[in-house]
């Protein structure tokens, strides 16, 4: 068969953006907004967010209409819940079979969000006590003035944190500061996010997704291809340290988790 011949088969819109329970989107001129929810409220992190968001990104990195990524929350909250010191929910109960089709989400999860050839902003509209690696991998970190960040639920709540804030906040904080971060249960105030370099800005409530959206419109003044290019460009090296450490750290984690 000759390639002229060849029809593409692309993802569109429509075929999922309808599909997720936690993950509200909407398209405009190709933002793309996506809202973080558990029923109209913050992101209460639970395996079906995590099974979504890996599909989620996936979909959303096959379809090409997407321009831009705003990534975002819902309410005063990024997303929690914050877990007690030592009390995670799923220590010491997993074996083999049902930590599997975790181990192979997570492996997928991250390098989804990074495989999205999109320029990707994140509003972080109030704490992130969960998985905050999530929305501090976009290419443009914004944040209200009462967000703050923290990693409840590995190191602290009995967990070791294999499923890629391991790799993520030594690369982003620097490797001290992000063990301390990760060893103590650190809280990390927004200013304080952006005098070390995770947050670009510090907003209003009020403001933050307006500013998304209007750095959002001037991503857009350039090429499809010129965006797309620098976004595979700057994510080059984070994915490279994916490939070598996730699924290792990933291992490592369930291990942990496994009923003594």
């Amino acid at each position: 068969m000759s390639m002229t011949s060849l029809e593409r088969v692309e993802t569109t819109f429509e075929t999922y953006r309808d599909r997720f329970k936690t993950i509200r989107m909407t398209r405009e001129d190709g933002i793309l907004e996506v809202q973080l929810h558990s029923e109209g409220g913050p992101l209460q992190w639970s395996l079906l967010a995590h099974n979504e968001l890996e599909s989620a990104f996936l979909e959303i990195g096959r379809d090409r209409g997407n321009d831009v990524v705003i990534l975002t929350g819902t309410g005063d909250e990024f997303c929690g819940p914050a877990i007690a010191p030592g009390q995670h929910p799923n220590r010491k109960i997993m074996t083999p079979e049902t930590y599997d089709p975790i181990f192979w989400e997570s492996k997928q999860l991250l390098p989804h969000l990074l495989s999205i050839e999109a320029p990707v902003i994140a509003a972080i509209n109030g704490p992130a006590v969960r998985h905050a690696e999530i929305p501090l991998l976009a290419d443009i970190v914004l944040a209200s003035e009462d967000t703050f960040f923290q990693d409840t639920a590995h190191f602290p709540g009995g967990m070791v944190p294999g499923d890629g804030m391991h790799i993520v906040m030594p690369l982003l904080m620097g490797l001290n500061r992000g063990r301390y971060f990760l060893l103590t249960g650190q809280k990390v105030t927004a200013e304080e996010a952006r005098a070390m370099g995770l947050v670009a800005e510090v907003l209003p409530a009020e403001k933050l997704l307006d500013r998304a959206r209007e750095l959002a419109r001037l991503l857009l003044q350039q090429p499809k291809l010129v965006r797309r290019y620098t976004r595979i460009a700057l994510t080059e090296e984070i994915r490279h340290r994916m490939q070598g450490l996730l699924a290792y750290g990933l291992a490592l984690e369930g291990m942990a988790r496994m009923k003594s």
